[in-house]
């Protein structure tokens, strides 16, 4: 069936929105129609992303009722009895979104625990292992632009679905019919029945005394008197980073209000990701009146948060991901090493796309750390694997340089409210010092080496970009780069067949992690260059490590990696 032949059965059976029905009626354009029909959104770990509209590669109604029809066989074919916790955030059709799936879901006869308010994705994480349920499921596409939404499906250990659960789980998707297959229910009638339980505050309130206990220098905040400026991005972080600081002394909060309450739109910031400058303006704005250490972005779902510091000529600088990862993992070991508080056989990790800074200072404090692949999901795998083994208290933290960033087990993915906390704990611990967290970088930086950190995105739009990212992996794969502005290329790792060559001696080593479309190219003098497919959105990233005597010399030479690496996008 083609593109058109898709079309005019949508124009006729997707009723259940009024919003489709419209604009449905209102596409003249073939190539939009292609766009919207050529190819299905895919169900991976990450779950659906896509813009929200009309169309099999389109966020809706009937996307999302499909992949939980789909969802829900799945679980009764693995459970007698299933259950789903189910969040969202504050998004375009968020609630209307996770409504639907919960009447798909209950109408399957799965027993579904649907929050009352929007809630922070880790706080999903937790609602999952405090009920017990075999899944989870959050509306949100994370920071995203506006016209975005998705649906990020997690399994019964509170991390997203591993690459065989959300494979097996595809399976009953794609036999799942948009208008025929698709079994829902009534609501209120499915809460009378206990199929539909709503969740309250207490739960976020437990949630939140979980985190506190990640606390170390306790009273710090206070005794600083700490200022922060915090804007949650129109999203779901306003109520429990507002509550965490609060509840450790932080009592000069200052929030955004044009960027306060909930609204998909993001009207003051089309692009609510706290890795940009633009996240931060309106806080900016502010600090001409308030005078701030620290300001907080969150993203709208509040499993990532990005910092700025005011500089010793006054003036705030955004810290990177990878900075603010590395700045988390020296406090945390060093404070709980003076403390007593650092276990024997302690492990830190982080995703092997981020920097290598903080292994070197894992090293420094006997910690075990690992490397894995890009996602959350393998930190909280690990931390799970730990628990097994009665040893989830060895775990420190982990972090990616995606500003992702979890201490402490109550969750299994990524937590910006713990990382806010300790964020700002450990500005204040510095702050009682005399110092910022520039100052206590540059420290790092003098003890263990300048190491620059760059993220290039290259976008590829439609149809044709999808196979033109193919095709310029194809060509590294096919034709391995001797080296990168000037520097020679010793090893490559290729994730999707495991295997690590010495480009020097050809010897081949086997990469003991679960496949994935990655390219990593190690250069002389410890430089490297990664290039990665996003599983969510349509475009290559290339990571930059590069090092030099001084952070100018490594930033140069980040510049010129980048520039070299920018050529393989145009293959």
């Amino acid at each position: 069936m083609n593109e058109k032949q898709l079309y005019e059965i949508w124009k006729e059976k997707a009723v259940l929105d009024s919003d489709l029905t419209e604009e449905l009626n209102s596409i003249k354009d073939e190539e939009e129609i292609i766009d919207r029909f050529y190819t299905e959104l895919e169900f991976g770990t990450a779950g659906l992303r896509g813009v929200i509209g009309a169309g099999t590669n389109r966020m809706n109604v009937y996307t999302v009722g499909r992949a939980t029809q789909g969802l829900a066989q799945y679980l009764l074919n693995k459970s007698e009895n299933p259950s789903v916790a189910i969040a969202y955030d504050s998004r375009i059709k968020s609630d209307y979104f996770a409504k639907f799936a919960t009447k798909v879901l209950a109408a399957n006869g799965v027993k579904v625990y649907l929050f009352e308010e929007l809630v922070p994705t880790p706080v999903l994480s937790y609602a999952i292992r405090y009920f017990k349920t075999n899944s989870g499921i959050i509306i949100t596409a994370s920071h995203n632009p506006a016209k975005y939404n998705g649906y990020k499906c997690y399994n019964p250990c509170g991390y997203q679905m591993t690459d065989d659960e959300a494979s097996e789980t595809y399976e009953y998707i794609k036999n799942v019919d948009y208008f025929t297959g698709i079994k829902t229910c009534d609501f209120d009638t499915a809460v009378k029945n206990g199929l539909i339980e709503m969740v309250g505050n207490d739960v976020v309130s437990q949630f939140l005394d979980e985190v506190e206990k990640q606390c170390v220098n306790k009273g710090v905040c206070e005794k600083a008197d700490l200022s922060v400026i915090y804007t949650p991005l129109n999203g779901t972080g306003n109520k429990p980073v507002r509550a965490i600081l609060d509840r450790i002394g932080v009592k000069n909060v200052a929030v955004v209000k044009s960027q306060e309450l909930p609204d998909g739109n993001f009207p003051t910031c089309p692009f609510p990701n706290p890795e940009i400058k633009q996240a931060f303006e309106e806080a900016l704005f502010l600090t001409k009146d308030i005078d701030a250490d620290i300001l907080l972005a969150t993203d709208p779902d509040c499993d990532r948060v990005g910092i700025a510091v005011k500089n010793r000529n006054n003036e705030f600088e955004l810290m990177s991901g990878n900075q603010v990862g590395v700045l988390l993992l020296n406090y945390l070991l060093s404070q709980k090493k003076e403390k007593g508080m650092l276990p024997e056989s302690s492990i830190a990790v982080k995703s092997f796309v981020s920097t290598d800074l903080a292994e070197e200072i894992a090293k420094k404090y006997n910690c075990k750390f690992k490397n894995l692949l890009t996602g959350f999901k393998y930190i909280g795998e690990l931390i799970t694997n730990l628990e097994k083994e009665g040893r989830a208290s060895d775990f420190v933290m982990g972090f990616e340089e995606s500003y992702g960033y979890l201490a402490g087990t109550h969750a299994r993915d990524k937590d910006a409210v713990v990382a806010s906390m300790l964020i700002c704990e450990m500005t204040a611990f510095y702050k009682l010092q005399g110092k910022t967290l520039l100052d206590v970088m540059n420290d790092i930086y003098s003890e263990f080496g300048y190491y620059s950190n760059t993220v290039s995105n290259y976008q590829f739009e439609g149809a044709a970009g999808m196979e033109k990212m193919a095709e310029i992996m194809e060509n590294l794969r096919a034709n391995t780069p001797k080296d990168f502005s000037g520097k020679k290329v010793v090893s490559v790792s290729d994730y999707k067949t495991s295997i690590k060559t010495n480009l020097e001696t050809l010897e081949t080593e086997k990469i003991e992690l679960p496949k994935s479309n990655v390219l990593a190219y190690k250069l002389e003098g410890g430089a490297g260059v990664i290039v990665r497919p996003s599983g969510t959105e349509p475009k290559i990233k290339t990571y930059i490590t590069a090092i030099g005597k001084d952070m100018a010399e490594a930033d140069k030479n980040g510049s010129e990696l980048i520039k070299s690496a920018a050529k393989y996008m145009e293959a």
